[in-house]
């Protein structure tokens, strides 16, 4: 054994920074949410992307479109469930009357802060959900994390089982072929945008003629 065996390692300056920046963003974040907890403001806390989790938060825009659209298909006292979509979901309680009722289904525990609206979701167990569920849904909107044959068929499988009959998906232009087969939600000519701009060509597909998702 030489001296350098009992070295211990050591970050670069560099390395050290990022992760020093990345715990204070999370310290931050957490006490945020306090704060909102305290003063019943939950809806102002704006949660950080976790990449890791496949997370990309849509543009304002994109998130007012999609919140107009299921708005306009679930009515004043309708039901919307929101599948791996929490920025959309964020949208619609901010503009939705209190008469209708949105569901945030997320694998992410940290969006357990909306309180009864919060589903811990997983779509690996598609039907891992409450029996009275089924089809209870008048609009279901899904945006599955990964773009993958497997991720999409088991998240359409919640789709169906939740739905009434229609859905919005959000997904790559890759998996169109899929998400036809599957749901028989076809392209919408609207584009959706993403905050961190996304490689990946994105779009909305649907199961239903939509007006606004077909308006540039």
């Amino acid at each position: 054994m030489t001296d350098s065996d009992d070295d211990t390692p050591t970050l670069s300056a560099d390395t050290l920074s990022a992760l020093n920046e990345f715990y204070a963003e999370q310290t931050k974040e957490q006490k945020q949410i306090e704060e909102a907890l305290q003063a019943g403001q939950i809806k102002d806390v704006n949660l950080k992307e976790d990449w890791q989790l496949s997370q990309f938060w849509y543009t304002d825009e994109t998130a007012q479109r999609l919140a107009e659209e299921v708005l306009s298909l679930a009515g004043k006292e309708g039901r919307i469930a929101c599948i791996s979509a929490p920025t959309a979901y964020k949208k619609i309680t901010e503009i939705k009357p209190d008469t209708c009722n949105v569901k945030c289904l997320e694998f992410d525990k940290r969006f357990q802060i909306y309180g009864d609206d919060f589903q811990f979701y997983d779509y690996k167990e598609p039907l891992n959900l409450p029996l009275d569920w089924k089809e209870s849904f008048d609009i279901v909107i899904a945006d599955p994390p990964f773009l993958s044959e497997e991720c999409l068929c088991k998240t359409a499988v919640t789709a169906k089982f939740l739905t009434k009959g229609k859905i919005i998906l959000c997904t790559g232009a890759v998996m169109e072929e899929l998400a036809v087969k599957l749901l028989d939600a076809r392209p919408c000519s609207y584009l959706p945008q993403h905050k961190n701009q996304l490689q990946n060509d994105f779009r909305c597909f649907t199961n239903y003629d939509s007006v606004l998702l077909n308006q540039s």
